[in-house]
């Protein structure tokens, strides 16, 4: 499991870099302006379905039933499984992607009642959506063909998908955007082609693995109900889990110009190590435990648990602190070029310090919500996130007028953390998951690594005369950040460096 998530998180990793490459150049040419705003907001249309019947109930369904067909039933059975749900996905798709293009205007006047008749940025975000909402038929095609994969412990080409996104929005700004009335239309131009890109990867990806498409056959055989009846609770939860997600994106249009476009800079920052650890992490985690349940071996579950929650927290938790305490630097350096100004940094570092504090219990839900997965039980994580939209919407209208964008951030990490603690407890008194030995030896030492780290970067800062105003500087926050986590985690045995070395050595090898 553990190979698996840094195969995953090493693709993922180069996939976020290259993101963050792609995210500089859309602030240098974009900057927090109307276009920007319509834009991101354009882009959370096709990603907010993509989130909800591709990688979210979609997911939560197909890898356990296609993990358990394989390992009980034999490939040919898997393949005639994976057959008849891409056949399904196929129709069920098309007809949304219709509907979609159709009724673009009244979709964006609930998810953007911010924008109507403020400088055109309504119509710019229609025409930009319409463009880009073919993307979501072939973004979640490549969801299930991704599942396939992770459930024959293939995990490389589905990693590596997402790099094709990001190098189809970088070429479109470079050579498309000069063709184009606003470099926003060429953006979404390369998102859409983008999706048969990552379709068309993943697609070979499975034939090297050794299964072999026919036709697709459109047929309701019973693992499909039984995928469907899994499914229907954790859509439902998947939906409220995006309706936090639209919550933000609302109060963000109500905010004043810009705050959209400040949100996405800050949570790009954000996702950079919580897509790259907690990603790799559920990714793996699921179809490990899954095969665990399948034959019996809850010990075995309980440890793999046990292993993804030190890695996560032994990850997440110096990038929250770096995150938390260097914001304003990391959105200078990052982003203050062309069109995006300094002041545009201060308020993305304010909201970006916000997300920072909830980093670590967003992958912590990442790696909890399989617990209930693997064991066919969506209805849970659903009932506690339905709660959490809750206590989002309400800190969301507490924070919105005094705190402007940061409002949005906060109330996002307040109330995961929120969602995490509850998922937390629920697995333990079900008794799913307790900490073993070696993780009440672990956490302790790992979250006083984190404080060791947290003392010397805010002391590094304070010592800088005129704060932090170079790259070099800025490297210095990063050298003192992982000299004082890594060194004392090293020392005080948070975690063991020869096991975290062998294991690469043996991926080394493997490959």
């Amino acid at each position: 499991m553990i190979r698996g998530a840094f195969t995953v998180g090493a693709w993922t990793m180069a996939s976020r870099v290259l993101g963050f490459a792609r995210d500089i150049l859309i602030a240098a040419v974009l900057g927090t302006g109307p276009v920007a705003d319509a834009f991101f907001v354009a882009l959370r249309l096709p990603n907010l379905f993509r989130r909800l019947f591709g990688e979210g109930a979609f997911n939560a369904a197909f890898v356990p039933s296609i993990s358990t067909i394989l390992h009980k039933d034999g490939l040919r059975a898997a393949t005639e499984f994976a057959e008849e749900a891409t056949a399904v996905m196929a129709v069920w798709l098309g007809g949304l992607t219709i509907l979609g293009e159709l009724f673009m205007p009244w979709l964006l006047y609930v998810l953007a009642p911010g924008f109507d008749g403020r400088g055109g940025r309504f119509d710019l975000a229609v025409t930009m959506s319409r463009i880009m909402f073919p993307y979501l038929f072939f973004i979640c095609l490549t969801a299930l063909f991704s599942g396939v994969l992770n459930a024959m412990g293939r995990f490389a080409a589905a990693a590596a998908a997402p790099m094709l996104f990001n190098i189809f929005m970088i070429a479109a700004m470079l050579w498309l955007a000069p063709h184009m009335l606003n470099p926003g239309y060429a953006l979404s131009w390369g998102v859409m082609v983008s999706g048969i890109a990552q379709m068309g990867l993943v697609l070979w990806a499975i034939r090297r693995a050794g299964m072999r498409f026919a036709k697709p056959k459109l047929r309701f055989s019973p693992w499909i109900r039984k995928m469907f009846k899994r499914m229907a609770p954790a859509l439902v939860g998947a939906g409220v889990t995006q309706l936090n997600v639209s919550i933000d994106i609302i109060i963000g249009t109500l905010l004043p110009a810009g705050s959209v476009s400040i949100l996405y800079y800050a949570d790009r920052v954000n996702q950079l190590p919580l897509g790259v650890i907690a990603t790799a992490a559920g990714t793996a985690l699921l179809p490990a435990v899954t095969r665990n349940i399948a034959l019996g071996e809850e010990a075995e579950a309980n440890t793999a648990l046990n292993r993804a929650f030190e890695s996560v927290l032994m990850l997440t938790l110096p990038a929250a602190i770096g995150l938390g305490i260097a914001a304003r630097p990391v959105m200078d350096v990052a982003f203050v070029r062309g069109a995006f100004t300094a002041h545009n940094a201060v308020l993305a570092g304010h909201s970006l310090s916000a997300f920072a504090l909830g980093l670590p219990v967003f992958a912590l839900i990442k790696i909890l919500t399989p617990g209930f997965y693997a064991r066919g039980d969506t209805m849970t994580p659903l009932k506690i996130g339905v709660v959490a939209v809750v206590v989002n919407l309400g800190l969301n209208l507490l924070f919105m007028h005094p705190l402007q964008a940061v409002g949005p951030a906060l109330a996002t990490s307040l109330s995961s953390a929120f969602n995490a603690a509850w998922l937390f407890a629920l697995l333990h008194r079900r008794g799913h998951f307790s900490f073993d030995a070696l993780s009440r030896r672990r956490l302790p030492r790992i979250l006083l690594a984190g404080l060791v780290m947290a003392a010397a970067l805010w002391e590094t800062q304070r010592l800088l005369p005129q704060g932090v105003t170079s790259l070099a500087q800025f490297l210095l926050l990063v050298l003192v950040g992982g000299v004082f986590y890594f060194g004392p985690a090293v020392l005080i045995r948070a975690f063991d460096l020869r096991d975290f070395l062998g294991l690469l050595r043996r991926r080394r090898k493997a490959g």
